[in-house]
């Protein structure tokens, strides 16, 4: 027995010390883009409406993919605002859901408002949201398709500075606004929610719009419809159609523009289940789209920089998770294996200190993150959830990875939202 504990102690050491090369890889470059973050100065990408007579403005459809969902009606509350020329935009409510109460309420909120709403809905959700989005094309004006979730709200002034880079440059086929959160504060997983978007955004986001490779986040978002459909629609088969249509525009040498100084605000999710099927969900998705796009945009003529940053979006900060729970795991048999010996605390502190700062890379790439974005009050318990929930929502995260690269399905499942639960009360 003893010797087999040995052996399984050497192996174990073994492994366990091997893919902590991979993880250091990954934390050391999550501290690089956290100094970088700091220490650099904020790239604001601005944009200005530019002197337009209203009636030479772009044509807009305003897109609202929904499932069962009481808060769109929050959504559309906030586009009816826009500063836009009423006769110059239209709002579709896309109703997919099965639930008789939900679609009353559009359809009320519809009659209240016909010269601008309408509603369109399918047989079935076929392709997800993806497929409504298509399914809503059908039955669009707009030259300029806007997409917002369900959760979300625009600023008055949205539409024309979200039309302006469309005026300024036919090649520009997608615009990407940033994201900004409304219930960050709730409990500590939406604050865990929040790091985890925030460090996406304020670390990864300029870097991938300074190298002219921005994606586009599936809200907030606008693209020409001429291309979209020259480019055949949205790609039903994808569980982020976003990032999909986004590798396709960049591989075909269209532009995309980040504004970064235009926010839209919405939910991110609350409940551990909630949060460990998007992540599973955006995992699956992203590597989805590395495999089906990688041969030819690894091949195209985008830059070598280029080429790996969309890597990276796409598959490569997929893989990290893998690394680390199997880093994690190895580490755990190494460190229950050893052979019984005196308690030496100072080795057991030093040890454990080492091990956390090689992989707390991406902790301070967080921290950093938030304190850019003024998010002080939260970093605590962001910390706190990170630590103790961090490996569930990486284990999520992994298992959609792994089944993208094995060619599986997996299950796509609303995430709950506050925003539904005031609706039902109100």
């Amino acid at each position: 027995m003893a010797y087999e504990l040995e052996g399984i102690h050497v192996v174990s050491t073994f492994l366990f010390n091997m893919f902590l090369i991979p993880v250091f890889f990954f934390s050391f470059i999550y501290y690089l883009l956290a100094i970088r973050t700091l220490f650099g100065k904020k790239e604001e990408v601005t944009v200005k409406a530019a002197a337009v007579r209203d009636q030479e403005l772009p044509y807009v459809s305003i897109q609202l993919p929904t499932y069962n969902e009481p808060v769109v009606l929050r959504c559309a509350e906030s586009c009816l605002k826009m500063d836009y020329p009423k006769n110059r935009y239209e709002i579709i409510i896309g109703d997919d859901g099965d639930n008789p109460a939900v679609s009353r309420m559009i359809d009320a909120f519809q009659s209240k408002h016909k010269d601008v709403v309408k509603v369109t809905r399918r047989r079935t959700n076929s392709g997800f949201k993806p497929g409504n989005l298509n399914h809503m094309l059908e039955h669009s004006r707009g030259d300029i398709i806007v997409i917002f979730d369900s959760d979300f709200t625009a600023p008055k002034d949205f539409l024309r500075n979200v039309v302006q880079p469309f005026l300024e440059d036919k090649e520009v086929a997608g615009v990407q606004v940033e994201w900004d959160f409304m219930n960050e504060g709730t409990n500590y997983v939406s604050k865990l929610s929040s790091t985890l978007l925030v460090f996406y955004y304020t670390l990864i986001v300029p870097i991938n719009n300074r190298l002219g490779v921005p994606f586009l986040f599936g809200s907030g978002e606008a693209v020409r419809k001429d291309v979209l459909i020259k480019l055949g629609g949205w790609n039903e088969n994808s569980r982020t159609e976003d990032t999909e249509y986004s590798v396709r525009l960049l591989k075909e040498g269209y532009k995309i523009r980040y504004l970064g100084d235009l926010k839209v605000r919405g939910e991110v999710p609350y409940t551990l289940k909630g949060l460990m099927s998007q992540q599973r969900r955006w995992a699956f998705g992203n590597t989805t789209a590395f495999i089906k796009h990688a041969k030819s945009f690894l091949t195209g003529q985008l830059t070598l920089v280029q080429k790996l940053m969309i890597s990276y979006t796409t598959y490569l900060g997929y893989l990290s998770n893998l690394f680390l729970l199997l880093f994690l795991f190895f580490g755990m048999i190494y460190f229950f294996s050893q052979p019984p010996a005196p308690i030496d605390l100072r080795k057991f502190f030093w040890e454990t200190s080492r091990i956390f700062l090689v992989t707390s890379g991406f902790l301070l790439g967080g921290v950093v993150g938030l304190l850019k974005r003024k998010k002080t009050h939260i970093i605590p318990h962001s910390v706190v959830s990170v630590v103790l929930i961090g490996t569930l929502i990486s284990y999520s995260a992994c298992i959609g990875f792994l089944k993208a690269l094995a060619g599986k399905e997996i299950l796509w499942s609303p995430v709950e939202k506050e925003g539904n639960l005031m609706a039902v009360k109100a």
